[in-house]
């Protein structure tokens, strides 16, 4: 078992804190709002003051927040992660941000005599719950192989994707998939619905399809009632898709369907609704089509 510190306890990071409690870890862990992570407390966590005392107290550190202006806040700052490392120890970043931004960051932690890894999943807060996540590593090959046990404890499938940064541009490829599929789905359910088949007649109907993929299968149901609390809301969503357009650019991608998908989340701001999980795209274009949604 390992000593390990875990710096943003949101919906996905704390999911992820419960795995590696639950697996006889010891955690201390840091969020910027302490009243959300009190549930943690409660499972055995144990509080750090701040990111830089989580690193200090851990062997491994893990992060993960909402983006790259954030993971540099808590990894950068006076009390930030970066102070407290030092020789040996491993910092692991979960958090989906700019790949280059990544690489940077993983040159200054190698001068501390630590190293980094990014370490993305890929599943939603539903799929590490039932252990059933995979994660992409990017990093030194060494460093992926003394940290893959622990990363084993959070999801099955563990796969070293190749150096600082690739994980995480792989974690981006996927996750443009994510939106174009739903947005594709939501279209589909559309015309059903406005041709006269009942919503939740066609979502049974496709769920039970050859296009019901694993993430159609668990979000396609919020076209009917969103959760609670968002897995993966509009702004965040829209911040995965800006950094796709981005490596597309870079690496002389033509993105169409991506770049159009696009347009439905800053649609989604206009209306008011991108605080909801990004499959309120189907509000979005319900909107469009004349027909109310599950929202708005």
């Amino acid at each position: 078992m390992a000593t390990l510190g875990f710096v943003g306890l949101g919906t996905m990071g704390g999911t992820v804190t419960k795995r590696l409690l639950d697996a006889g870890h010891t955690v201390h862990g840091w969020n910027r709002t302490r009243e959300k992570a009190q549930w943690l407390v409660e499972h055995g966590m144990q509080l750090a003051g701040s990111p830089s005392e989580a690193a200090e107290r851990s062997e491994i550190v893990f992060a993960m927040v909402t983006n790259t202006k954030a993971l540099d806040a808590v990894a950068r700052g006076a009390d930030g992660i970066l102070a407290g490392l030092s020789r040996g120890k491993y910092f692991v970043d979960m958090t989906t941000g700019s790949p280059a931004n990544s690489r940077a960051l993983a040159a200054d932690v190698d001068a501390l005599g630590a190293k980094m890894l990014d370490a993305p999943i890929s599943g939603a807060p539903t799929t590490v719950e039932q252990g059933k996540a995979s994660l992409m590593v990017g990093g030194d090959e060494e460093a992926f192989e003394r940290v893959k046990p622990v990363l084993e404890d959070i999801g099955p499938v563990v796969q070293r994707i190749g150096d600082n940064g690739q994980a995480l541009l792989m974690k981006i490829a996927i996750n443009l998939g994510l939106f174009v599929q739903m947005t594709a789905y939501s279209e589909g359910l559309l015309i059903a619905e406005k041709g006269g088949i009942e919503r939740e007649v066609a979502v049974e109907a496709m769920l039970n399809s050859v296009i019901a993929s694993p993430m159609i299968k668990y979000r396609g149901p919020f076209v009917l009632e969103q959760p609670d609390e968002a897995w993966f809301d509009c702004n965040m969503m829209q911040k995965d898709m800006l950094l796709a357009l981005e490596a597309g650019r870079e690496y002389g991608v033509p993105m169409p369907t991506t770049a159009v998908s696009n347009e439905l989340l800053t649609a989604a701001r206009g209306l008011g609704i991108d605080h909801y999980d990004f499959a309120v795209v189907y509000d979005v274009l319900a909107a469009m089509a004349g027909v109310k949604g599950s929202v708005a």
